[in-house]
């Protein structure tokens, strides 16, 4: 058993993990666990973009779709801390150098999703969360103080008298660890590992969850599992393909086998998915199809040139016929409970990300809010941990002993 000592560690390295370690002071010493290699995680998948409040007469529209969509299960605060803290995060964002798409006069262009009222989303072609990601994991290598330990893996989380005081983990060789720490950030994703069809990497698997569980803390709607509309039919074994929601928003309509529209495609995801699954269970067919007909040429390839090159090496170019399309597991809205400053119901443990649920999402997430969400409350992760070290007089002489 070897043990290692840190002020905080954080498990995980999407982007809410990667956000918060940005967030800590640069002398607090910080470890970050990847499951995996760092290019295997969900963040790095998200094709559509991330939402932002374009002005304040948008405000009352986009909180009302993100309830809409949700159900209206939200937790409304926690909504409004989204929505208002989303301008100073894309702000950031672009200050760190992601690279967003711009229109002709240089002002930020928007794209719109499914049960979005308005273009409000920013994006980078079809790989916005690879543009982000790759971003944030650029930022952090640049920090000293931040240790990032690749193919590691959270086996629990260690507690002594109901207080988080680090992780266990094993590593690539089957070591044992622990990782002792004032402050521990559970950012381990989601649970599409799980699933036989899912549009996530099959190493997500509610790690977080099952940790949290294990030791009574509170977790929150753990039946809520959001299904993907539109994922790119195939025989071939492995993660399913999503086909952005935005290419819907870009004006991509559902057809069925007769090429006949049977939904509007711009309601929110758990009712496309019903209304997909309905045709097909009407139809007798394992797919349906999504047209990009009405799309131009020049959208296609400069907006969504990955999708369009996925769906070619499945033998069906976009420009001229419908790809088929299915269903898939796509994204998990409960999770380990957390408050407004994602503090879980332990002292000193904080969960982000998809493995949290801070009630956002209500029962149903409206397109583009996972990244913004995941920023938002990593980064009032990180500030509530910075003030409680500040207010601490001394750590436990341990961690001081080995962090000096």
């Amino acid at each position: 058993m070897n043990d290692m000592y840190c002020d905080v560690v954080i498990v995980g390295c999407g982007v809410a993990g990667l956000y918060a370690a940005l967030w800590l002071p640069s002398d607090k010493r910080i470890v970050m666990l990847s499951k995996e290699d760092l290019a295997s995680c969900d963040s790095m998948l998200a094709q559509g973009g991330i939402c932002v409040l374009r002005d304040e007469t948008d405000y009352d529209a986009y909180f009302e779709d993100t309830l809409r969509a949700g159900h209206y299960e939200n937790r409304r605060e926690s909504v409004e801390l989204m929505i208002r803290g989303s301008r100073s995060v894309i702000d950031h964002l672009l200050a760190l150098g992601v690279r967003f798409e711009r229109n002709a006069d240089g002002s930020l262009a928007y794209t719109r999703e499914g049960a979005h009222s308005a273009p409000r989303i920013c994006f980078h072609k079809d790989i916005t969360g690879k543009e982000i990601t790759s971003t944030l994991l650029a930022r952090v290598r640049e920090r000293s103080n931040v240790s990032l330990m690749e193919y590691t893996e959270m086996t629990d989380i260690l507690v002594e008298k109901g207080t988080c005081r680090g992780v266990a983990a094993k590593t690539r060789d089957g070591g044992s660890l622990h990782i002792h720490a004032a402050d521990t950030v559970l950012a381990t994703g989601g649970i599409g590992g799980l699933y036989e069809h899912s549009t996530n990497f099959p190493l997500l698997t509610g790690d977080g969850c099952e940790a949290a569980r294990r030791h009574g803390v509170k977790l929150e709607h753990m039946d809520y599992v959001q299904i993907h509309p539109t994922c790119l039919y195939s025989t071939r074994p492995g993660r399913s393909f999503l086909i952005s929601e935005s290419a819907r928003g870009e004006g991509a309509v559902l057809l069925n086998h007769r090429g006949e529209r049977f939904v509007d495609e711009l309601l929110p995801r758990d009712v496309v998915t019903k209304a997909i699954h309905q045709e097909m269970e009407k139809e007798g067919v394992p797919f349906e199809y999504l047209s990009f007909a009405a799309v131009p040429e020049e959208t296609i390839l400069g907006h969504f040139p990955h999708i369009f090159e996925r769906c070619l090496a499945e033998g069906y170019d976009i420009r001229k016929e419908p790809a088929p399309i299915v269903p898939a597991q796509h994204y998990f809205m409960g999770g380990i409970y957390v408050n407004r400053d994602s503090a879980t119901t332990m002292a000193h443990l904080y969960a982000v990300g998809e493995t949290s649920c801070n009630g956002v999402h209500g029962k149903n997430r409206l397109a583009s809010n996972s990244l913004l969400e995941s920023l938002v409350f990593a980064k009032r992760a990180a500030h509530k941990i910075t003030e409680n070290q500040e207010r601490s007089d001394t750590y436990e002489s341990n961690y001081n002993a080995a962090c000096c």
